[in-house]
């Protein structure tokens, strides 16, 4: 679904929003839910989702939660930005939020550091839900911060390579590649000149390129962004340098920087049904699940083919893995039914069925491992690739972080200099990110 990508500059904004929530939250401590969650009560849920499908989908939701909870009804608000959210939780009221669900991963450490929602270890416990048997591996780590969940996952989304089948034919091209270097040769194949520009590309390898970010990027690389003293780790650990090499490598084999950014600037954008992909202008393509649904309605005139995206020569045997993120579902610190609230988002976010039917009628994938593999899931056969990519515990997220996304705009920015060729010393260029980003932290925090 498009409303759940990841956009870094989004990211900012979101978290110096929820920063103003810092000083404000006074809401109950972990163990300080006292409602009984027995009596008549009602709660205020809010989302985000707006698309009228996407809205019905989560009335049906909430409906078979009061089917099963008859004494609890839930007053529904969707359409609500992190912004709208993040005031109601700091001001509490009667008409404030109980349960938030956000489309910003990014904003879990915030959201975890600043008490703007409550911490879930203590209701799983009493619940007898151990979320690591519960939630794929890298939703459990998008959902927590320091030692704290206050979040949970509530669908996902799970990224992979679309190609071109009938391109891939036609140059004799038999399967998708299953490493960066594979890649970089069929990426080469697929392109077709046309004077100064193209006929088909490839692929397109800018950072500016419909998801291929460099956060999406390093998911394969499977990095570790901060050291055990939580610490930036971008100049330490070689998976930063190997996977902004391999995309410059990329850059430069398919044209250079500047040939690639004028091509790019005269196609379609990423939501609509001039997507390069779906026109076929570009053969492979970084993205999401949902990019399936939106490229068929499309009605591209090419066969579809769907895989993980490749891995780094020296890790072959990850193939398979790819990054996650997704939406997630809180409880309001400043709530005063917080058992009740509870039982919502357990209900939503566990319950097996319920997590099915929202994943086929919202087209993510879904959060649980038990229900990534319910035989009541609905789907293309080429979506079950992102159902593995989403259960493969090999694949990787980007950790929560004190001032949300925050240090992975910086990672972002030091891309598309050294892309360019505005900075040319890959060494320096990381030590110059890391420093920016321990710095950046030491000042939210």
């Amino acid at each position: 679904m498009p409303g759940t990508s990841r956009n870094a500059t989004f990211a900012l904004v979101v978290s110096a929003s929820i920063a103003l929530l810092a000083t404000a939250c006074t809401g109950q401590s972990d163990a300080g839910a006292s409602d009984d969650a027995s009596k008549e009560t009602t709660l205020n849920f809010w989302h985000a989702w707006s698309a009228p499908s996407e809205v019905k989908a989560v009335e049906d939701l909430v409906a078979g939660f009061e089917k099963a909870h008859p004494n609890i009804h839930v007053n529904v608000v969707g359409n609500m930005t992190d912004d709208k959210m993040n005031q109601a939780l700091r001001t509490g009221g009667a008409k404030a939020p109980d349960v938030i669900s956000s489309f910003t991963t990014n904003s879990v450490g915030k959201f975890c550091s600043s008490g703007a929602l409550v911490n879930l270890n203590p209701f799983f416990e009493k619940s007898g839900v151990d979320p690591e048997k519960t939630f794929p591996k890298a939703m459990n780590e998008y959902t927590r911060f320091g030692g704290n969940r206050c979040a949970v996952p509530l669908l996902g989304d799970a990224y992979g390579l679309y190609y071109n089948k009938t391109a891939f034919k036609k140059a004799g091209i038999t399967a998708p590649p299953k490493t960066w270097s594979e890649f970089e040769r069929v990426a080469e194949k697929l392109t077709i000149a046309q004077g100064d520009t193209y006929k088909q590309l490839g692929f397109m390898p800018n950072y500016h390129g419909w998801e291929t970010t460099t956060e999406h990027y390093l998911g394969q690389f499977s990095p570790t962004y901060f050291d055990k003293d939580g610490k930036s780790n971008v100049a330490k650990d070689p998976a930063f340098a190997q996977a902004l090499t391999v995309q410059k490598k990329l850059v430069d084999a398919l044209g250079g920087y500047r040939k690639l950014e004028t091509y790019r600037s005269k196609l379609g954008d990423e939501w609509g049904p001039k997507h390069p992909f779906h026109t076929g202008q570009v053969a492979m393509q970084l993205d999401g699940e949902w990019r399936l649904g939106m490229a068929l309605d499309a009605k591209p005139k090419f066969d579809i083919g769907v895989a993980p995206l490749p891995v780094p020569d020296d890790q072959a045997d990850q193939y398979g893995k790819g990054y996650i993120t997704g939406t997630i579902a809180g409880i309001a610190a400043t709530g005063k039914k917080q058992n009740a609230a509870w039982e919502l988002v357990k209900y939503m976010t566990t319950d097996t069925d319920a997590v099915v039917n929202f994943s086929n009628a919202i087209h993510n994938v879904p959060s649980t491992l038990a229900a990534l593999k319910s035989p009541k899931l609905t789907y293309d056969p080429r979506f079950k690739t992102f159902l593995e990519i989403a259960a493969n515990p090999d694949s990787t997220t980007a950790p929560a972080s004190v001032n949300g996304g925050v240090y992975l705009t910086t990672v972002q920015q030091f891309g598309y200099d050294y892309e360019s060729g505005k900075a040319t010393d890959l060494t320096a260029g990381l030590k110059k990110a890391a420093a920016q980003i321990d710095t950046d932290i030491a000042q939210a925090k």
